[in-house]
């Protein structure tokens, strides 16, 4: 399955996210017709991880953005579940500080992108200031419509420096998350994740869904291009991303540092 291919959004096209059915799987008929699929690629990825630590030149960032309940900390959990921990670093942005809004959007942002050998995760990320703050009307149009710019010129600077960017936006309809929203209100284990805000967000559920599209298309450029990700089924959701991570970072092509000659000659007794 070439993932690339089949999410990726086109640079410089016009997105309308009712083009793009959430719940597709693309030949997999359910759950466990994935199941070995995504185990080959965990075990993928912690030799590609190690390739990657190991060079220690380049590093990649995952970026995951979607509506509440698309599944973003889910994704985190499954498709990194067989790699070395001390090579990934999760990033979940909430609401910025006092001393963040003292400085510039992408501050607290840079700050946290990955060193050289790590793969880091965003979990909700700088794209917010231009869905919530757009929607909530946080900063008027003006500021946050300059935004998009500021975004591709910040994702170009980090790749021009050895980051490869990989952004998924996990895909879910209204009805699906409907569902798993009551599925929280339901199960005592998932009571602490519903929040009363949540109500309220999917009352903007058009406004979102206008502000991702302008985000999908202004925002998906030749070297940090978005990804639609089915995620109505969420086995098919950390199947895609996994093959996509995967396809990421084989092309990167990592290789493994040389020793010295003289590390070479010694010997342990």
């Amino acid at each position: 399955m070439d993932c690339a291919k089949l999410f990726r959004v086109k640079p410089g096209s016009k997105v309308k996210l009712t083009d793009w059915d959430p719940s597709v799987t693309h030949g997999f008929k359910d759950k466990d017709a994935a199941k070995a699929e995504l185990a080959e690629n965990v075990d993928k990825l912690e030799h590609l991880q190690t390739m990657l630590y190991a060079e220690g030149r380049r590093s990649l960032l995952l970026v995951l953005q979607g509506m509440d309940t698309s599944g973003k900390d889910g994704t985190v959990r499954h498709v990194f579940s067989g790699l070395n921990p001390t090579g990934v670093e999760v990033t979940s942005f909430g609401k910025p500080t006092e001393r963040e809004l003292d400085h510039d959007f992408l501050w607290r942002i840079h700050a946290r992108t990955p060193r050289r050998g790590m793969i880091g995760v965003f979990n909700r990320s700088h794209y917010e200031d231009v869905l919530v703050v757009r929607v909530a009307n946080l900063q008027p149009k003006a500021v946050w419509s300059e935004r998009y710019d500021q975004i591709n010129d910040f994702e170009t600077m980090l790749t021009e420096n050895g980051t490869t960017i990989l952004k998924c936006f996990l895909h879910i309809s209204k009805d699906e998350q409907r569902t798993r929203l009551q599925e929280r209100l339901k199960d005592p284990e998932k009571n602490w994740k519903f929040q009363p805000g949540d109500l309220a967000v999917r009352k903007q559920w058009d406004a979102y869904q206008a502000a991702y599209e302008d985000a999908l298309g202004k925002c998906s450029t030749p070297h940090a291009p978005w990804h639609i990700i089915p995620a109505n089924n969420k086995w098919f959701r950390n199947l895609a991303v996994s093959e996509l991570l995967v396809q990421t970072l084989e092309a990167m092509k990592c290789e493994l540092p040389k020793a010295s000659a003289e590390v070479l000659k010694l010997k342990v007794e």
